[in-house]
């Protein structure tokens, strides 16, 4: 499927940036933001041109546009792993949960899951979502599990439960404009089951290869420990983006 790029042109009608067009915090997203001039001034441009915006580029875009009073959102780093040129093994997609879980469909409730999801991402985690209960479920979990906020969620998506039938771990596989894409990863470090994510790595990633899957790609925010199990699952660094939100007009200065 083709990218459908947004050109931004300065009042001369030359290009100035690209970028693809998406919604990101309820704001207009320009997102994988390239600059094409490098001569122009990019953030005077963006400061004017997309005052209110979420903004995803290079990190030193990022950083001098911080420097004019944007907020930070997320400093991440873009993995993929090639499933053509280096098959993952035939026996991934049956790896066996430690410790006696079972692996079902990621088909339940956002409730079932939220225990587990939240314990995964508390405070002082990188990727801790603050809010309570109820806004966690429909702003994050639930639109996620119903295709809204990257994509649909793919059959090679898993929970992993309890001998009670607790979910106490996850992988969200979606499809993100025909790219298998790791949304999320996580487990209840509160019931132990260490490399429990591994496990669910290495039977999604199988499980996506035998489907016929090109690759899988994830994002992985800075400072997050789990961006070395990743690697040691052979994903390979693409690309790292600073995402900023730009002063509204009236803030500016």
């Amino acid at each position: 499927m083709a990218e459908d790029w947004v050109v931004r042109r300065g009042a001369d009608g030359e290009p100035v940036l690209r970028y693809l067009l998406d919604e990101r915090e309820g704001r207009p997203w320009a997102d994988l933001l390239e600059v094409l001039d490098e001569s122009a001034d990019a953030v005077g441009f963006i400061r004017a041109e997309l005052a209110g915006w979420v903004v995803s580029g290079p990190p030193a875009l990022g950083r001098e546009l911080v420097a004019h009073g944007a907020r930070v959102l997320r400093h991440a780093h873009t993995f993929r792993r090639d499933l053509r040129a280096d098959p993952p093994p035939a026996d991934w997609a049956g790896t066996p949960l430690r410790e006696g879980l079972r692996a079902v469909p990621c088909d339940r409730a956002p409730e079932e899951l939220y225990e587990a999801w939240r314990a995964a991402f508390a405070p002082g985690h990188v990727d801790f979502y603050p809010g309570e209960d109820a806004q966690v479920l429909a702003e994050r979990i639930a639109p996620l599990l119903a295709g809204k906020t990257i994509g649909p969620v793919l059959p090679s998506s898993l929970l992993a439960v309890d001998a009670e039938d607790r979910v106490v771990g996850g992988l969200v596989l979606t499809d993100r404009d025909g790219l298998p894409w790791v949304a999320d990863v996580f487990r209840h470090p509160e019931r132990g089951y260490r490399g429990l994510g591994a496990d669910l790595l290495r039977r999604t990633l199988g499980d996506a290869a035998a489907r016929g899957h090109a690759d899988v790609t994830l994002v992985v925010s800075e400072g997050n420990p789990a961006r070395r199990l990743y690697e040691s699952l052979d994903f390979l660094l693409r690309e790292t983006s600073l995402t900023v939100v730009v002063p509204d007009a009236a803030q500016a200065v």
